[in-house]
């Protein structure tokens, strides 16, 4: 798989040691694989938009880009989600990634923004959701074989069910506050 960090296989990676045991798991999970800070692209509402640029004094972080794989934009599973958030050109809202694909925003310790002012979508995942509300089981992707033992993936993610369903509820409210910019289709 090509921009994924190869390491040799070495049980000892996977071990929960002191000092890692300490670190969240978003910050375990990148010594360890590629992350959902990497190589994803995060739309952001404007209300996302207005919230970091207060707390960051820039605007200069996200821009319109199409998906790199061109299924998303066939999905019909939620058409809130595609009508709000893919403009006619097939272009979404997104965050700004650094030439490796990180996250303008990812720094050594994980992300930089405070949790109130991170993303909608980033403050939800690992939650998978659609308009009609949060699915019972997490998405894909976070590295479960680094829990602490006896922990539950949204437990040792300090993630609540109830905050998720207002940051739900917030995402769809904001995505709604303005139409895309309707553009020609190219």
């Amino acid at each position: 798989m090509e921009g994924v960090r190869k390491r040799p296989p070495d049980a000892r990676m996977f071990e929960i040691t002191p000092e890692s045991g300490s670190l969240p798991l978003c910050a375990r999970c990148a010594r360890h694989q590629r992350t959902c800070c990497q190589d994803t692209d995060v739309f952001v509402t404007w209300g996302d938009i207005d919230r970091i640029e207060s707390h960051t004094g820039r605007n200069d972080f996200h821009e319109y880009r199409a998906p790199v794989n061109p299924d998303y934009l066939a999905q019909d599973d939620d058409p809130t989600w595609v009508r709000y958030s893919i403009r006619p050109d097939g272009t979404r809202r997104v965050l700004l990634q650094r030439s490796g694909g990180d996250c303008l925003f990812l720094g050594m310790q994980g992300c930089v923004l405070p949790p109130d002012v991170r993303p909608l979508v980033c403050r939800l995942y690992p939650y998978d959701f659609d308009e009609a509300g949060i699915a019972e089981a997490p998405a894909q992707g976070c590295p479960v074989h680094l829990l602490r033992p006896g922990r539950q993936l949204m437990e040792e993610m300090d993630m609540d069910l109830a905050e998720a369903r207002q940051w739900h509820r917030q995402l769809y409210e904001e995505m709604k506050l303005k139409e895309p910019v309707p553009c020609a289709l190219v």
